[in-house]
């Protein structure tokens, strides 16, 4: 253990590829693996890797120009395994703003998704809203907005929307609304910098103890207007959370995350001491 871990996927998929030495057979679905690497990352925390072997971001891009027109002409010249053996489809279908609800619930199918109705609509509300602004809707893009969405399903406390102030000249401010048990509550508070007014807002509307241990952004895809993914992790009491939010503005990726960790405190706390995070 001192000399670290073997990852699972890597043995998993070597005995896969490498049956001539490795004459050893497992139940296990490697279509799965992509999906388990990225809920393993929501619940830890912890991204993966761009380069890490077969789940990291880079584990089949080819860069040189040899690699390239290798590629091009026999994939297996530098590849043993294909992206769809660990649940990477490579879909001809392309999400955009005037793509509809039957394609985008095949999207998701593809994608691993097999969500109820309601979850459906919720999601495919929001992407909308996402194709409207980005020029390109990636499948790590979709990924991200259905993990969000199903993240704060059962959230008591939700985001309704903010409002940030910012710049070199003058105080942060945030003006945040949120949803607190069914009633619209909304709250103007100042920050050194706009998450901190961000944060700030949320601890004004709903007062707690917690301490941020972990604020980590992530971007999603390429680009400018690539989607924001933001873990946040809080602590109370000796015990710790994990909250994650995503969004193509960063400040409300991350005024989301802080809200799902804070309802992941409030399960935790009304264990023992009912209403404790009520404002």
């Amino acid at each position: 253990e001192r000399a670290g871990n073997a990852a699972l996927e890597e043995i998993i998929m070597s005995l896969r590829t490498r049956q001539d030495r490795l004459p050893f057979v497992t139940n296990i679905d490697t279509k799965c693996i992509t999906r388990a690497s990225k809920l393993v990352s929501i619940i830890t925390g912890f991204s993966v890797q761009p380069n890490k072997a077969i789940v990291g971001a880079n584990a089949f891009a080819h860069e040189s120009g040899i690699h390239q027109d290798g590629m091009l002409k026999h994939a297996q010249t530098y590849e043993i395994m294909t992206p769809e053996s660990i649940g990477l489809t490579q879909s001809k279908l392309v999400m955009g703003k005037h793509s509809g609800r039957h394609a985008f619930r095949v999207k998701l199918k593809e994608l691993g998704y097999e969500l109820g109705e309601n979850a459906v609509q919720e999601a495919f509300l929001r992407f909308k809203d996402l194709a409207d602004k980005k020029k390109e809707v990636y499948d790590e893009d979709l990924v991200a907005l259905v993990d969000d969405e199903v993240l704060r399903a059962n959230d008591v406390i939700k985001f309704k929307s903010l409002m940030v102030v910012c710049g070199s000249k003058g105080p942060q401010t945030a003006e945040l609304e949120m949803d607190v048990d069914g009633k619209i509550r909304k709250i103007k508070a100042e920050g050194d910098g706009p998450v901190d007014a961000t944060f700030n807002a949320i601890k004004e509307l709903i007062p707690h103890d917690a301490k941020l241990q972990l604020y980590q952004v992530n971007a999603v895809t390429e680009g400018t207007d690539a989607q924001a993914e933001v873990t946040v992790r809080l602590e109370e009491g000796g015990k710790s959370v994990n909250g994650q939010g995503a969004d193509t503005d960063t400040l409300v990726a991350s005024a989301r995350a802080y809200v799902n960790a804070l309802n992941k405190l409030m399960v935790k706390r009304e264990r023992t001491a009912p209403g404790a995070l009520s404002a």
